[in-house]
């Protein structure tokens, strides 16, 4: 319990409230309690009564910040979320597993409530719409397994297969259990974890709560219990609060308009449904809920239901925060009285950077006598209460920022596993291999040892005409997935052939000349003089502290890096990059006001004429109340208008220029240009950049781009620009609702009206030019009212342009399209993308065509529609979940980077680079990067400074690439061990790209959490793994462990450098003084050695340790 809820605790008001809470089925009007002090005072009653408490709010949004107030003061672990089972609402139909689940743990939990305990549950309309089953019938589902139980796994899984639980190889969603050996994982509906339970013989040894993210344990537990889909009983006929029973104090915000809203979703759902009748059995309604409610307690804080008036009133003295709309000297003066008035005032935040901001703030406008105390505490609203002669003023509220709500039990799938699982090989995938080229892959195979040992486990991989090659689990980094940015497949090699070994070399040595040529440049900017910008003004702080939006770790490190550049007196080049709503342009704005404030004029440049009305949109809007004058040049400008602003910027009356490339010209003539800053540099034409390159040898130039560049690449550029990459989303940006739908016209209706009704506009893409007109009458048709029009990428440029501007200016309501809106165009008054045939989209487009929306702070909505389930590809239903589950601002950017990183490559490297990529595909170009980047720095190439990373990237030039090992014993995951090839597969990968000890001491801790103990093969693989990174240290190729020897062939080529390190020197010395063990042979200028006495692996591991240390 916070600290600040005693205070409210000590007042008259509390008192009287505390003695109706003390009356059961009382009705209680609280007058003058505002929102923001409701959560303040419910804390207050709980800290002094048991009993439970439920919050019902007007949506779903309201109800989750209050439950976020509770979690502030009251702690998180006995304040739940109740929301709805359906996606939007039961109208559409569509189940949400993660609702089930968090109403299957809120109605468990009060069922379960302890007569000396409280519980507080937050809810809205929606949620309490919906029929739940009754108490006993959910005792009745509920199986109940503690640690010690003797229990036979058949008749476990008999009665989850009852319950209409699903068997599967690996669970991660609710519902779905599976078994290996005795080892049971469960995802029950009762909790947003799966549960693993661990059998010795019949008996529960061991009961434990695992990641889905990760499959590993996390906490262990007495015992659990197992509940199905209670959302799918036959028996929901019960409404929530008959559920809940006599005796819950029920906190209304607005009685009357909840209860409407629940007939009205009631009516909904049944005039939209075949089965009225049925519909109307799982919903509930006004009159029920009344009744259901009757010997409760409800608070209200507005008086306005007519079947229940109050019979009590309390009076409150309190207040909402005051709106300062960013006027700080009106904050001042109201700190100052609020004092006088004898209040105490606290400014909540857990933020330092803002408060000192704030303080800097006070001091520029000459306000150091209003002093502020900052309170760890985060409410969604501030307010004045007279009663504690307490003011509170919430940091967001001050500053016009948007605050992210989170909601405890959400079912939490990590973006890597998302990652990995669209990335697992699958047979009839292309793949790269780094010596043999391009194969398609065909599986794990075992096959028999030609030594005459155990059969062992084997990669097989198909070439051109049938060839196969058979490639041993330890070898397998010598593979990666085939990826080229367009899809097309490959062209298969003949093994043995030669081809690939001369595509490799042309790709190196291509790799090797652009990164000299771009090194060199680089070099050149740095010695030449440039102008040094000036420190922040006040004029800088005050524009920095209206930013809407709190900086992100890595945003902030950009603009420092900025800042840092201009103040130097070496011309700036950096490039930004970050995925579209990351804060490139806010980076921009900061710099450019810069700039303008040092007296230096800016050119924005910009490749499309919408992109220049867009840009200035958004430089007026964060400049507006500063002394600057921003202007725009492009085709919509009359000749007049052009001459004039000509005029102005050779006069120096303009500070800031945004325009297309017609700001290039001759006519175009600065008095004094300062910086350049140009967005999406790849997009412009080679005359375009060559003038650039001119203008930008003096002058400081930032460039921003929104097609991330791959980590490789940025090793590489390192030493040939300034990079700053901004890969974190904003933290408070409001999440991108996406919901995956199969196509309905009552959806397209209900999502277009439901946006125009909020003065917002809607993107429709359909990506097919022929069908755009019949989906434009479709969308006339069910909305009569919108004002609907079509583009597409066949249009003529002007006609499109005048379009596209008339849907900015508000002339149109709904733009069909087909997918040119994808790059580019960001209208904030856009908050609805519908996507039809989304399983047609891969998933950068997907990625790129959401983020259009959610660009302003209302809450945006990306539905995706598609045919039923079983007629679209299992990779489509793969992406279409991706993008569903990842749906905040960038969440999803690590998944489209899958596609997008192949984009920036090309983009950064030039379209020779391309070809190469969809040559060899692009793992495998990464790897030949890095070796050709690693050659270039051993050469010698001169490079200033390098960090600490491309330092690592020096070091591991090592003599030997890749070691190959033969066994005489079985090292492999077993069959019986791990039962699923494709885990198989995924988990040697895994091992094979493992580097140290340590992360291979947790890949043994997971494989046993997960599958249980290790059996001999499987340490044997894992000390293979050791056996290769000591062989590589000591410069050997092969081992051989067979019949108590090992056998190691060295460096092949006898004129390596490697031979005449002090490291072989070392080795030979101590291998000749130990003849009986160790003995050398040179046959045809190789050299082996045999040891003797080598029974396994790990035996080997420690012998040539010895030799290294």
């Amino acid at each position: 319990m916070h600290k600040i809820v005693e205070s409210a605790v000590q007042t008259a008001s509390f008192a009287q409230l505390y003695k109706e809470l003390k009356q059961k089925g009382n009705t209680v009007y609280l007058n003058e309690l505002v929102g923001g002090a409701l959560s303040f005072y419910l804390a207050a009653a709980v800290s002094k009564t048991a009993g439970l408490h439920i919050v019902v709010a007007e949506d779903r949004d309201a109800a989750a910040y209050t439950l976020n107030d509770l979690y502030a003061l009251v702690g998180e672990k006995r304040v739940l979320f109740f929301p709805s089972a359906y996606k939007r609402s039961i109208v559409y139909g569509r189940e949400d597993a993660e609702g089930v689940v968090m109403r299957t743990n809120v109605m468990n939990e009060i069922a379960n409530l302890k007569s000396d305990d409280f519980l507080i549950v937050c809810t809205y309309p929606e949620a309490i719409a919906e029929a739940v089953v009754a108490q006993n019938e959910l005792e009745k589902q509920s199986v109940k397994i503690a640690k010690g139980d003797r229990l036979d796994i058949s008749d476990l899984v008999e009665e989850l297969d009852t319950q209409g639980f699903v068997r599967v190889d690996f669970v991660y969603e609710p519902g779905q259990y599976s078994v290996r050996g005795g080892i049971v994982d469960i995802f029950s509906y009762s909790e947003s974890r799966p549960y693993r339970l661990d059998f010795f013989d019949d008996e529960v040894e061991s009961l434990r709560r695992f990641e889905i993210a990760n499959q590993l344990s996390s906490d262990r537990l007495e015992s659990i219990d197992i509940i199905g889909n209670i959302n799918r009983a036959e028996s929901r006929n019960s409404s929530f609060a008959s559920f809940v029973g006599e005796g819950a104090n029920y906190w209304f915000y607005d009685a009357d308009f909840v209860l409407r809203k629940v007939d009205d979703i009631r009516i909904k759902a049944m005039e939209s449904s075949e089965e009225p009748q049925l519909v109307a059995a799982r919903m509930t309604s006004r009159k029920e809920l009344l009744a259901d409610m009757e010997s409760s307690t409800l608070l209200l804080l507005k008086n306005n239901l007519s079947e229940r008036a109050a019979r009590a009133t309390l009076l409150f003295h309190t207040q909402p925060q005051t709106k300062f709309g960013k006027n700080y000297e009106r904050l001042a003066e109201d700190i100052a009285y609020r004092k006088g008035e004898g209040l105490k005032c606290y400014i909540l935040s857990d933020n330092h950077a803002q408060m000192e901001r704030l303080e800097n703030i006070f001091h520029s406008i000459s306000r150091p006598d209003v002093s502020l105390e900052m309170m760890r505490l985060l409410l969604h609203e501030g307010f004045v209460d007279y009663d504690t002669k307490l003011c509170l003023y919430t940091e967001h509220q001050i500053f016009d920022r948007y605050r992210r709500y989170k909601i405890n039990g959400e079912i939490k799938r990590d973006e890597q596993m998302t990652v990995a699982e669209l990335n697992a090989l699958r047979v009839g995938d292309y793949v790269v291999h780094i010596d043999h080229g391009v194969g398609r892959f065909d599986g794990l195979v075992t096959l028999p040892d030609p030594m005459g040992g155990k059969p062992r486990e084997v990669i097989k991989l198909v070439y051109r005409d049938g060839d196969v090659l058979f490639i041993n689990v330890h070898s397998l980094h010598c593979i990666s997935r085939y990826k080229s940015g367009d899809g097309e497949r490959p062209k298969v090699h003949k093994l043995g052939s030669g081809a690939w070994q001369k595509i490799k070399s042309a790709t190196k040595k291509a790799v090797k000349d652009i990164s000299r040529e771009l090194i060199a440049l680089y070099a050149k900017r740095k010695a030449s003089e440039g102008f040094a910008f000036s420190a922040d003004s006040y004029l800088q702080q005050a524009m920095e502290a209206s930013f809407r939006y709190e900086e992100t770790p890595d945003q902030q490190r950009a603009i420092e890096a900025v800042k840092s550049d201009m103040e130097s007196s070496r011309p700036m080049d950096r490039l930004v990059c970050g995925d579209v709503g990351f804060g490139k342009t806010e980076v921009a704005i900061r710099a450019a006001f810069k700039a303008a404030v040092d007296g230096k004029q800016v050119a924005v440049l910009v490749p499309t004429t919408i992109l220049a009305l867009q840009h200035y949109r958004s430089f007026m809007e964060r400049l507006r109340d500063m002394p600057i004058r921003v202007e725009y040049l492009n085709r919509s400008k009359s000749a007049k208008q052009t001459r004039q602003i000509a005029e102005d910027l050779e006069a120096g009356k303009i500070d800031i220029l945004i325009g297309t490339h017609k700001i290039l010209g001759s006519a175009i003539k600065f008095r004094d240009l300062g910086l350049l800053i140009i967005d999406e540099e790849q997009r412009f034409g080679v005359a375009a950049k060559e003038k650039l390159t001119q203008m930008s040898v003096s002058v400081d130039t930032l460039t921003l781009t929104a097609t991330p560049i791959p980590r490789t690449l940025q090793f590489s550029l390192m030493g040939s620009r300034d990079l700053s990459v901004i890969s974190t989303p904003p933290p408070n940006r409001q999440p991108i609702i996406t919901e995956s739908h199969t196509f309905s016209e009552e959806l397209v209706r209900d999502a277009i009206e439901e946006e125009l009704s909020r003065g917002s506009q809607v993107y429709f893409i359909h990506n097919n030019v022929e069908q755009l007109e019949d989906i434009r009458g479709m969308i006339t048709r069910l909305c009569p009212k919108a004002r609907v029009v079509a583009a597409h990428g066949r249009m003529k440029a002007a006609e499109m342009e005048k379009l596209i501007m008339d849907f900015i200016y508000g002339e149109s309501d709904v733009l069909v399209a087909t997918s040119i809106i994808e790059s580019g165009v960001d209208i904030p008054n856009v908050n609805t993308i519908i996507i039809n045939n989304a399983d047609h989209f891969g998933l950068s487009n997907l990625h790129q065509l959401r983020g259009r929306v959610g660009r302003s702070d209302r809450k945006a909505y990306c539905y995706l529609l598609s045919k039923p389930d079983e007629l679209i590809s299992s990779d489509a239903r793969r992406r279409l979940r991706a993008i569903e589950e990842f749906s905040d601002l960038g969440s999803g950017f690590n998944i489209a980077m899958q596609d997008l990183d192949i984009r920036g490559a090309g983009n950064l490297l030039g379209a020779e680079q391309s070809g190469f990529i969809a040559d060899i595909g692009f793992e495998t170009y990464q790897k030949i990067l890095n070796e050709a980047i690693a050659e270039l720095r051993a050469e010698g190439l001169d490079v200033a400074g390098l960090s600490a990373e491309e330092q690592k990237v020096v070091d591991r030039i090592s003599y030997v690439d890749d070691v190959s090992v033969e066994l005489g014993v079985d090292a492999s995951l077993p069959a019986d061990y791990v039962q699923q090839p494709a885990e198989r597969l995924r988990l040697y990968r895994e091992l094979d790209s493992i580097v140290d000890e340590q992360r291979l001491v947790e890949f043994e801790t997971r494989l046993t959490d997960r599958f249980g103990r290790l059996p001999d093969a499987a340490r044997q693989l894992l000390d293979v793994v050791r056996l290769r990174w000591v062989a590589a240290e000591l410069g050997i190729e092969r081992v051989k462990i067979k019949n108590g020897l090992m056998i190691v062939a060295f460096v092949g080529d006898d004129r390596s450098p490697f031979y005449k390190t002090e490291q072989f020197m070392t080795l030979l010395r101590r291998v000749t003084s130990q003849p009986e063990r160790f003995v050398l042979k040179q046959r045809d200028t190789k050299l082996a050695m045999t040891v003797r006495g080598v029974e396994n692996v790990a035996a080997g591991v420690r012998v040539l340790t010895e030799l290294k240390e």
